[in-house]
């Protein structure tokens, strides 16, 4: 997920070594992003997802490693946001560029360039936000976030591996979806952060199996666990619409 900037020093004569670890895990990050590029690019499209699966799972491990031990920096939350834009903006555009949209030409390149432009206004927005913020943490986002935009834009593609079918859409449906992702991701709908969720401790057990599970099925059924999962939180932005709707049409 997008990391906050913080307020630490950067000019330490001397680091603790273990503290160089948050930025390691983001520039993993940006490997699994650029070697799923390649795979792409080379026809392996199930290993190119699961990069960008990669790609998200160390997303949201190098913020908590920060915290976690106290290395929070400034050049620490700038590696962020460069690798979020490469990893969840210019990577999955190109996946899907090289799967599809490229048989469109011009307008299939337009809708990538498009893509990758709205993840960078994106994470510019929150960055923003962040500075000039009050430094509280809210429950909600606005728009999709990046790691989440770039799962749902290459859905089409995971069903597809799925039924083991060529494109299940069109490449000008394809173009349509993929303008309508990075739409979701510069709007100002309001989406729920996961950061602020709490869980009762008599639930504690029964969420930490449930996490257990759906990793485990991720990894045994990947493409089936990750419609799911994509679907499930279509259905949170449509009840998220919903009530920012309501909400205006009180107001």
């Amino acid at each position: 997920m997008d990391r906050l900037p913080d307020r630490l020093p950067d000019d330490r004569p001397s680091l603790p070594l273990v503290s160089l670890l948050p930025n390691l895990v983001t520039l993993s990050a940006v490997c699994a992003g650029m070697t799923a590029i390649r795979f792409g690019f080379q026809g392996e499209y199930g290993w190119a997802v699961r990069l960008i699966l990669v790609a998200v799972v160390l997303d949201g491990l190098d913020g908590h490693l920060a915290r976690l031990l106290r290395a929070k920096s400034h050049l620490g939350a700038e590696l962020d946001s460069l690798a979020d834009f490469l990893n969840f903006g210019v990577a999955p555009g190109l996946i899907l560029y090289a799967w599809s949209l490229g048989e469109i030409g011009g307008l299939g390149w337009l809708v990538c360039i498009g893509f990758a432009l709205c993840c960078l206004l994106r994470l510019a927005r929150f960055n923003v936000d962040a500075k000039v913020g009050d430094g509280r943490q809210s429950d909600h986002f606005l728009g999709v976030p990046s790691p989440a935009g770039a799962i749902l834009v290459l859905i089409p593609l995971v069903v597809s591996l799925q039924l083991k079918t060529p494109p299940i859409l069109p490449p000008e449906a394809l173009a349509g979806w993929t303008a309508a992702i990075g739409f979701l991701m510069i709007s100002r709908m309001p989406t729920r952060s996961m950061k602020n969720i709490r869980v009762s401790r008599a639930r504690v057990p029964q969420v930490m199996l449930g996490a257990v599970l759906v990793t485990t099925a991720l990894l045994i059924y990947t493409w089936v666990t990750l419609i799911v999962l994509a679907a499930a939180y279509a259905l949170s932005l449509a009840g998220s619409a919903r009530l920012a709707w309501r909400s205006r049409k009180e107001e």
